[in-house]
């Protein structure tokens, strides 16, 4: 059963004749899990229809850059593969939403879409809802809990919506039933042109920034997303509560890149680790389910979720009180890209997130903390912040890493004692790094992964162009 609380209707065409039910795939990018594809079978085969899904590939996605097209293409050529082996042919095409999507719909029946939360998500589908002459349904896919049936309302913080996911959960935490197709759609006849699914190829003839390079070991994929999970869950989930804020510790899923893609749901995580009867699982369903649903929250009700206005009233007055206090370093935007501070500890987080585009939760913490703190206004850190983060992170551009920021400047958390730069924002050091763990032997472990990368480079006759 699909939840109905899941499903909307974006506008209020009636139901038509057409060739096809088209799901118009964007932010839930797999064949398996996927609500929103399961509900368009379930309407396909309802209307002895095929499906077709098509996914829109635009060349100046918000952010992105080389770094996040080859992940993103690895994992739409692994969907493919896996819906042609359910009989449902997957077309991509090279444009805009609202430029691709209606040529396919003009021969729809129905037409399904996923549901983002970020801005231009939001305005793509609703710029769609008033051009289609066919229904245009939503269905949420990529949370555990639909985000309005959660809370009506941003939420302060976990600890006030904690309670309401709580209650929910029995009703979300279920399996989600795959469901055969009738008609198949691998060789139907479809208008408009149709990109080959070949990276390479696409590659050659998108407009992309490619100063931000691929990470080779971290390929994207429902596979590889899957096998990281099973991994996690045999053998790291244990120590999860006691080590995950440790980056010398191999103890977190690395499954972000793989959630902000879509290429894996946060249903299938969750139903995973439910299964293990440790109490170490608790800790990851919070993070998993409640804070990753909570920087849904306060994309999908804050206008303002990646600028410093989308602040607490306490927290913007706190900064604004302490804008003219004297910061003890002053970076520029090259010096924070390039990890020239005085930091070892801040200049490795950096260094490790350019070269693999993740950094450790705990350090981006600090990472975040530090650039207020060394930056002469607030808006400008935050801007820093953001800039940084989308441009190298593998989960960049997501409503967690917007949260996650937003975090660092006072965003869901609560006044603490006064002091300079900072006011009543929550305070971080390096002494507290080196209590929490080895800070010496993580920033060796980054020398570590610099030189082995500088080697690959070597190797490929190419520099990493990267500190």
């Amino acid at each position: 059963m699909i939840h109905p609380a899941r499903i909307q209707a974006l506008n209020r065409q009636a139901p038509t004749a057409g060739r096809y039910v088209l799901y118009w795939m964007q932010q839930s990018q797999r064949a398996l899990d996927n609500h929103a594809l399961e509900f368009a079978v379930r309407a396909a085969n309802e209307r002895r229809q095929p499906l077709v899904v098509c996914f829109a590939l635009v060349d100046d996605y918000p952010g992105a850059n080389l770094r996040h097209y080859v992940f993103l293409l690895q994992g739409l050529l692994e969907t493919r593969s896996r819906l042609a082996e359910r009989g449902i042919r997957l077309t991509v095409r090279q444009g805009r939403p609202n430029r691709v999507v209606p040529l396919l719909a003009d021969q729809a029946s129905l037409v399904v879409t996923d549901c983002g939360y970020l801005r231009h998500q939001r305005a793509w589908r609703q710029d769609l809802a008033q051009k289609l002459n066919r229904p245009l349904i939503q269905v949420e896919s990529d949370v555990v809990v639909p985000v309005e049936l959660a809370s009506r309302k941003e939420e302060f913080g976990a600890y006030t919506l904690r309670p309401k996911i709580h209650r929910l959960l029995p009703e979300f935490l279920q399996p989600l039933t795959s469901t055969p197709v009738r008609c198949p759609s691998i060789h139907l006849e479809l208008p408009g042109e149709e990109l080959p699914l070949d990276p390479a190829g696409i590659l050659s003839r998108l407009r992309v920034a490619r100063d931000v390079p691929p990470v080779a070991d971290c390929p994207g994929g429902t596979s590889r997303a899957l096998e990281l999970l099973e991994r996690f869950a045999a053998r790291r989930l244990n120590d999860y509560e006691r080590l995950r804020n440790d980056p010398t510790r191999d103890a977190t899923s690395r499954l972000s890149p793989y959630l902000h893609f879509g290429q894996i749901s946060p249903l299938t995580i969750a139903l995973r680790v439910r299964r293990k009867k440790l109490p170490a699982r608790e800790a990851f369903l919070e993070e998993l389910i409640v804070r990753r649903e909570l920087a849904m929250n306060h994309a999908h009700f804050n206008p303002w979720y990646d600028d410093l206005a989308g602040l607490p009233a306490w927290a913007l007055r706190t900064l604004h009180e302490h804008r003219s206090d004297p910061r003890e370093y002053h970076y520029s935007p090259e010096d924070w890209e390039q990890a020239r501070t005085h930091d070892p500890y801040w200049n490795a987080a950096q260094r490790e997130m350019v070269l693999t585009g993740r950094m450790p939760g705990y350090l981006r913490m600090y990472w975040g903390k530090k650039i207020l703190e060394w930056t002469p206004t607030p808006e400008e850190a935050f801007r820093i912040a953001v800039w940084l983060n989308d441009k190298y992170e593998l989960d960049g551009r997501d409503p967690n890493g917007y949260a996650g920021i937003a975090w660092c400047f006072g965003k869901h958390d609560r006044a603490w004692g006064e002091r300079a730069v900072f006011g009543k924002i929550r305070y971080m050091n390096d002494q507290g790094l080196r209590r929490k763990f080895d800070a010496d032997g993580y920033v060796r472990q980054v020398e570590k992964i610099a030189k082995r990368f500088s080697r690959a480079a070597a190797k490929s006759g190419q520099g990493t162009g990267h500190p």
